[in-house]
């Protein structure tokens, strides 16, 4: 797999999850690969969760679809999960 397509998982989900929500600038995406496959992780402040996981889980729903078929084109097995944001 070359480098270009390594982090393309990750970029995607940044790039889509900035555009949603109210405060991009606590979007944080981690990329992490294990036996299971990659695990990209997700955390966002705390007030635009509802925007992330959509009415009836419907967002959340859809960008594990799109990660899933970014992931098909290498043969990775690529899933999200949406880290519960700090209460501060």
């Amino acid at each position: 797999m070359s480098d270009t397509t390594q982090g393309a998982d990750r970029d995607f989900v940044e790039y889509v999850v900035k555009q949603i929500v109210e405060n991009p600038e606590c979007v944080i995406v981690t990329r992490s690969v294990d036996d299971m496959g990659v695990l990209i992780t997700l955390t966002v402040h705390k007030d635009d969760m509802g925007k992330i996981i959509g009415k009836s889980g419907q967002t959340a729903k859809s960008l594990r679809i799109l990660l899933r078929m970014i992931g098909s084109r290498s043969n990775e097995r690529v899933n999200l999960k949406i880290a519960e944001p700090d209460e501060a």
